[in-house]
């Protein structure tokens, strides 16, 4: 005789072993309902029709239980840790490309000896320099190849000067020898941009620098300026003299005569 579960598994109809085999429940209905379903399953027939079997219940109780358990256990299990942004690591093979390729441009533009080279990478930027070139706290690079002579420039004085401008790629952006005429600017007046005017304010007539200026020592960016955004900028400056300045009031006219 064959019970409704062994025509679901017929590989248990016959067993080989009078050892208990559980069989799963075909119908288990809704998990959340609480009505017991019973499921009877005999193995083997005996004597005046007892049945040697063992009866399987499927209470939905139970599963229910077991369902709310495991879902408890392992909702703390895999607990969510907050997420964290990746931070690029630095290749140092792309700063060596990055650097070949810079000095390759360099190279292209003639630019002068001991031109220091620029990494960029988006808006980090890296000066590669010689040893002799001087760091300061404001970050202002400089190197002098000649010291000169006399007393450095003060407020209010005025400076005549050389210079030929570079960017980061070495190409010649302004130059006074091409203009045929020197600069001459009164210290103190904002009418150079920071980095260049504290570049040549501890300079001395005769004398000759390079220096380097990073973009928050460099002039203001945008449509309306010559600069189209930030970079270094190198400029080799040659100052020529230092001159006093007076103020002259001649009637309802003034001025600044320097001698």
């Amino acid at each position: 005789m064959l019970t409704a579960a062994s025509s679901f598994y017929p590989l248990l109809s016959k067993p080989s072993s009078p050892h208990i085999n559980l069989i799963p429940c075909p119908a288990l209905g809704d998990l959340f309902s609480l009505k017991k379903r019973m499921v009877r399953c005999c193995h083997n027939l005996h004597d005046d029709g007892m049945q040697d079997g063992h009866v399987v219940l499927c209470h939905e109780e139970k599963l229910r239980r077991r369902f709310l358990l495991f879902f408890s256990f392992s909702s703390g299990l895999l607990s969510t840790y907050p997420s964290y942004g990746k931070t690029k690591s630095k290749n140092p093979y792309d700063e060596r490309r990055l650097l070949e390729q810079n000095k390759r441009i360099q190279r292209e533009n003639n630019v002068p000896e001991d031109f220091p080279s620029f990494i960029r990478e988006g808006f980090e930027v890296k000066v590669v320099a010689p040893e002799n070139y001087v760091k300061r706290d404001s970050g202002l690079i400089y190197r002098d190849f000649e010291v000169g002579e006399g007393d450095c420039p003060k407020d209010g004085q005025q400076v005549t000067f050389h210079y030929v401008g570079y960017n980061e790629s070495g190409r010649r952006i302004d130059s006074t020898y091409l203009q045929g005429s020197p600069a001459k600017i009164r210290m103190g007046t904002n009418a150079l941009i920071p980095g260049f005017e504290e570049g040549i304010r501890d300079m001395r007539p005769g004398g000759k620098r390079r220096i380097i200026v990073p973009p928050e020592l460099g002039p203001p960016v945008g449509p309306s300026t010559f600069f189209s955004s930030k970079q270094f900028e190198v400029f080799d400056v040659e100052l020529l003299n230092v001159k006093d300045c007076q103020r002259r009031t001649i009637g309802f006219y003034s001025d600044v005569v320097c001698n």
